[in-house]
């Protein structure tokens, strides 16, 4: 029996794609990237992490918002700009990217975390311009 197609996806939702794959390419250290709704799905991975690892890491980093912003709910320091896990062998570092989407990064432990996190910041500007919600619904609908 023969699959159905695979929906057609929109151009914006194909260079989103892209540009989640090329952040890791493009940016020194980084071994793997992701973009997660605010409910904390994933709707794009760069082409070098394996899905079911890409689904973990996409609630990770919805979790790992989630307490940053009950820090800031609680303590009058302001909201959460970037969340950064420091393992024995590299980091995990997180940040919102527009109010309905945020972008986790794996990097290296030689990584340069300032590197990482202005390419992360650049990433959200270019990005936060084109991720509306339809796009964000259309991107969780197409992954995998």
């Amino acid at each position: 029996m023969s699959r159905p197609p695979a929906p057609a996806i929109s151009a914006d939702a194909q260079n989103f794609n892209w540009l989640v794959s090329r952040f890791t390419q493009n940016t020194a250290g980084a071994i793997g990237a992701i973009a997660v709704s605010a409910d904390g799905l994933l709707i794009a991975m760069s082409a070098d992490l394996m899905r079911a690892n890409a689904d973990r890491l996409a609630a990770i980093s919805s979790a790992m918002l989630g307490l940053a912003n009950g820090v800031s709910d609680s303590h009058p320091l302001g909201q959460p700009d970037k969340v950064i896990i420091e393992l024995e062998r590299g980091y995990l570092l997180v940040c919102t990217i527009s109010i309905g989407c945020s972008l986790g990064v794996l990097a290296t432990k030689e990584a340069s975390l300032g590197t990482i996190a202005y390419e992360m910041a650049m990433f959200a500007n270019r990005a936060s311009a084109v991720l509306t919600p339809q796009l964000i619904e259309e991107l969780k609908n197409s992954v995998g």
